[in-house]
């Protein structure tokens, strides 16, 4: 059905080019519209896919393990590099962002879209507030640590663990009841 779906919208964009390029002052409708149509089914049958899979019991279970592990090793690991103090030196402190943290903030991320499947909207925007103000506080770490700003990188540090362990904390708790 996928195959369909994209063989509908490739050949309904060409055939809209088409249409539109045999005569640059006037658009012949009659060729026009049924690719246009042809298009639009394809996008419709692509998304009625993409939204079966995204909502399919396997993924959501696979991606709430996702979640809730992503999220775990995000704190744990910057309770790490918080612990760890001066013993990182300001210059390491961004390539171990980049080893321990990057791979799990990007686990996350893929993995989202299934918060509004599980729970709900609200839970979905609460989760991603927190998280997102963690993934930029981690961000202003990085560039703080490449510029030489080791206080400000250690500060930022313990604030977005702050973040990602609430981000945690509200997805266990959403977890529970559910």
């Amino acid at each position: 059905m996928k195959n369909i779906g994209f063989l509908l919208l490739v050949a309904g964009f060409l055939g809209g080019a088409y249409s539109t390029a045999l005569d640059t002052e006037v658009t012949n409708w009659t060729l026009f519209v049924p690719a246009a149509l042809a298009a639009i089914i394809g996008v419709m049958i692509l998304k009625r896919q993409a939204s079966g899979e995204a909502t399919s019991e396997h993924v959501l279970t696979e991606n709430r393990a996702e979640l809730t592990d992503s999220l775990s090793k995000i704190v744990h690991n910057l309770d790490e590099l918080i612990g760890a103090g001066d013993s990182i030196s300001i210059d390491q402190l961004r390539d171990e962002i980049d080893e321990r943290l990057r791979n799990d903030l990007r686990r996350f991320a893929e993995a989202r879209e299934s918060l509004i499947h599980l729970f709900s909207l609200q839970t979905y925007a609460d989760i991603m507030s927190e998280f997102a103000a963690g993934e930029r506080y981690v961000n202003r770490v990085w560039s703080a640590s490449a510029d030489g700003y080791n206080h400000e990188a250690r500060t930022y540090l313990k604030k977005a663990v702050i973040q990602f362990r609430e981000a945690s904390q509200q997805l266990a708790a959403v977890a529970r009841s559910d």
